[in-house]
């Protein structure tokens, strides 16, 4: 029986986007699932060391949101979806990678990108590694 796959296209930076990633990727890595997380355009920012530093904003349409989101993050304990992502990779096949394409538009060298990311990639090869399984884009 082949694996099951998991891949998701991290196109937005926002926090109500990244946080489903991070959750996507660590229910995917429990259940076995090998996870690829391709970041590019805004979604490639979040990956950065700088933006490590802090907490991404909420999309403009969800902002009311933001407050109460963060108090209960804060509450539960919840982690932050950084730390669902590397805490994934410590539990399955993940591998995050970076936009070639997306990192030459806006500038951002390899040295730029958090300690998490396993490769730069174009989107040949990301196509080829999310080959065979679901897909998603967010």
């Amino acid at each position: 029986m082949a694996q099951k796959k998991l891949s998701i296209i991290v196109f937005s930076g926002t926090i109500d986007k990244l946080m489903p990633v991070g959750i996507l990727a660590s229910g995917a890595a429990a259940a076995g699932y090998e996870v690829n997380l391709f970041f590019t355009f805004w979604g490639l920012n979040s990956i950065t060391k700088k933006a490590m530093q802090s907490v991404p904003s909420i999309d403009k349409n969800y902002e009311q949101m933001g407050p109460m989101m963060m108090s209960r993050m804060q509450e539960m304990k919840f982690p932050m979806w950084n730390q669902l992502v590397m805490e994934a990779k410590e539990v399955g096949e993940v591998k995050v990678y970076a936009c070639s394409t997306t990192m030459e538009f806006f500038g951002v060298k390899k040295e730029d990108l958090a300690e998490f990311v396993d490769d730069v990639v174009g989107v040949a090869t990301f196509l080829d590694r999310a080959e065979g399984g679901t897909t998603l884009f967010i």
